[in-house]
Formats: C-alpha cells, sequence, structure tokens
C-alpha cells in the first residue's frame, strides 16, 4: 500500500455497498479491488459496474487476499462481530457499518480484538465526518446555548420491509443516528461525565417480524442532561435533532444523517430571533468518510479524528442501544 492509493475488499453487494463504491471512486485515492457477495451472480454484477478486479463468495478468502488493504463490511448488523475479528487478526484496516454490533458483550470483544492487533478501525457513522457536524460543534463550544440541557433526537423511515430480521429492529438500523449524535454531543460538552452511567425509560412497538419496529426512550445522566430518542422503520420518513441548553438552543434543520452540499443549522437565544448558518460542503458525508479514512491510514493512526468515534467510543454507543433495545423490548412483552 502507499500513501496515495488505497486498496479496498466490500463485504457485501447490497445499497449502500454501491454508494460507498461510488464514494470511493470520487475520492480518487481509492481502488476497489475485491468484492464480496453471497452469489457468484451477485457479485459479478456489483464488479461489472463498479470495476471491480475479483470477485468472491468466500468472504475468508476476500479478508485474506494480500492485495487488499481494507475491508468494508457492509453486511447486516448480526454478521460484523465475526467479520471484524477476522478482519483485525488478518492485520486489515476496516470500516464496518453502523451498528458496531446488535450486543454489547460482542461489541467489547470486537473492541479488544482490534487494539490487540493494532489496527486502523472505523463504524461507519459518515455523517461525522461532515463539515455541518464540525459546525455545530463549534457553535456549541462558544456557549450559543449555554449549559447543556437537553438533546431530542429523532429518525423515522419506511425500511422495514428491506432489512433484515436478524439484525434486531430500528434501534440498530436508524435509532443509532439520533443516539451516536448525542453521545458526541455530551462527550463534547460534559467530558467528565460517565456517559455509560445513566437512568433510562423506553417503550417500544413490535412490527411483523417480532423486533422493536418503533420506540421512543429517555436517559437521564446524573440529572445533568437528558437525552429523548425516537425511532421507527416501519413509516415515514422524518428526521430530527435538537440541542436544549440553559441560554438557547441549537436544531439540524436539513437531514443529520445524509447531509450533503447544502445543510441548514438554525440557533438562537429563547424568545429571540433566529439565526440561520448555511454550512456548505465539497459533497456528503459518505465522500468525507472515505477521505478521512485515506488521511488517517495515510498518516499511520488507527482511528479517524474528532468529531468521529474511535473503538471505544463505539462500544460506549453500543451501551446505550443495548440498553435501549432491551428495555424496549421488555416494555413490549
Amino acid at each position: 500500500m502507499t500513501a496515495k492509493t488505497l486498496n479496498w475488499g466490500i463485504l457485501g453487494t447490497s445499497f449502500i455497498s454501491g454508494v460507498m463504491a461510488n464514494a470511493m471512486i470520487k475520492e480518487g485515492r481509492s481502488r476497489i479491488v475485491a468484492v464480496g457477495g453471497r452469489s457468484q451472480a451477485g457479485a459479478e454484477a456489483f464488479a461489472a459496474e463498479y470495476q471491480v478486479e475479483k470477485t468472491y463468495t468466500d468472504y475468508d478468502a476476500l479478508i485474506n487476499d494480500p492485495e487488499v488493504d481494507i475491508i468494508y463490511i457492509a453486511l447486516p448488523n448480526h454478521l460484523h462481530y465475526d467479520f471484524v475479528i477476522k478482519a483485525a487478526e488478518a492485520g486489515k484496516a476496516i470500516l464496518c457499518e453502523k451498528s458496531l454490533s446488535i450486543d454489547l458483550k460482542e461489541a467489547q470483544t470486537m473492541a479488544q480484538s482490534v487494539k490487540e492487533n493494532g489496527v486502523f478501525f472505523a463504524e461507519g457513522l459518515m455523517y461525522l465526518n461532515h463539515p455541518v457536524v464540525e459546525q455545530l460543534l463549534n457553535l456549541l463550544s462558544k456557549g450559543t446555548i449555554g449549559e447543556l440541557k437537553s438533546i431530542q433526537g429523532s429518525y423515522s423511515a419506511a425500511i422495514s420491509q428491506f432489512v433484515n430480521p436478524d439484525s434486531k429492529g430500528t434501534i440498530f438500523n436508524l435509532g443509532c443516528y439520533p443516539g451516536s449524535l448525542a453521545f458526541r454531543v455530551i462527550k463534547h460538552m460534559l467530558p467528565e461525565l460517565d456517559l455509560t452511567d445513566y437512568r433510562i425509560q423506553s417503550t417500544g412497538r413490535r412490527g411483523q417480524d417480532g423486533n422493536v419496529c418503533e420506540t421512543s426512550t429517555q436517559l437521564n445522566f446524573n440529572d445533568k442532561v437528558q437525552v429523548q430518542l425516537h425511532s421507527a422503520e416501519d413509516y415515514g420518513l422524518l428526521h430530527g435533532f435538537r440541542i436544549l441548553g440553559s441560554k438557547g438552543y441549537i436544531e439540524m434543520a436539513s437531514n443529520p444523517w445524509l447531509p450533503d452540499q447544502q445543510n441548514v443549522l438554525k440557533y438562537g437565544e429563547y424568545e429571540k430571533e433566529v439565526q440561520t448558518l448555511n454550512v456548505t460542503a465539497e459533497g456528503d458525508a459518505y465522500l468525507y468518510q472515505i477521505k478521512r479514512i485515506a488521511d488517517a491510514i495515510s498518516a499511520g493512526e488507527t482511528s479517524l479524528p474528532f468529531p468521529s468515534v474511535d473503538i471505544d467510543e463505539s462500544v460506549t454507543i453500543m451501551h446505550w442501544l443495548d440498553q435501549w433495545h432491551l428495555t424496549a423490548s421488555e416494555s413490549c412483552s
């Protein structure tokens, strides 16, 4: 591997694999050398569309291909565990789609393997790499809202007919987006807080596959900050993220989870004129994610820079998702 070329192997041929392949091609320093699919026909069709040199139906063989520098794991959430560990043990850099896992203990084992093998790792929370998140955190650092009090985040999308039922439903498919951004905001504003110490209350509704398909939760961190999250995967396409403080608020008026070239933040003090910050960018969050990965690996780093999360922070986010899923499931019983 040279500093200018990053050779990718992609596990999975789903829609998101195509989105990421386009970002890799556009970024310019990446080359897709291999793709793995459940069927040879699917792998060959993907390879033909994105000019990929090699196809595999044996994912282990792809991981161990000596020409591959980095593995992109685009498989359903419940399959991440096995292939993160296999890629780490093979000494490969890893980009793993969110959510990190569907189980906290698995996530902790994955983190241990990544660290023991000293490999680069990033969870595919692509939106954290986009300039709109940096601008959001800049506003917070300037004292725009005063003392952090509350965060409200939601993501609903009609994807239930497309998701794998073994991936346990909307919390791990969609709720991870507002959950991870709430994590980043609290960690930024209140770094002294133990973000694994909280009280949680959740409600949920099961879908046709038996998984939690809609749920709301509230997390209370030492009575310092409240977090309210909602997610649904069987209706809508609606998003929202709002931060409330002692002095004012910030709202992400454009889609927080799919930022693109034009993005809008609204903010202000209570009962005063609303301010608008337009954040322009070179492209979408997937492009920025690939750029930052290429930069980090070229620099010899093992994780992405702030405001992205490192492997330990990914595990803390999984702590939230795991408890959210447990309490929402209990409410459905």
